[in-house]
């Protein structure tokens, strides 16, 4: 999928403000979850299913990668 058209990112809300580990995802894909690193827009971005999208940040939400 070539992302250099698409014109929406979005930040995650998770970044904050410091800079640091920040992802954007490109919203208006009705199966597709379109993800890049803030710091490098240019650069490439991961293609995931909405469906996998949607179960990671499920997965991130409840905690199941935390430390433990």
């Amino acid at each position: 999928m070539d992302t250099t058209s698409i014109t929406t990112w979005r930040k995650s809300s998770y970044s904050g403000t410091g800079g640091g580990a920040c992802i954007e995802v490109a919203d208006g894909f009705d199966a597709l979850a379109p993800v890049r690193d803030s710091k490098d827009p240019s650069g490439p971005a991961l293609v995931f299913s909405s469906t996998a999208w949607q179960s990671f940040v499920t997965a991130v939400r409840t905690g199941e990668f935390d430390a433990r």
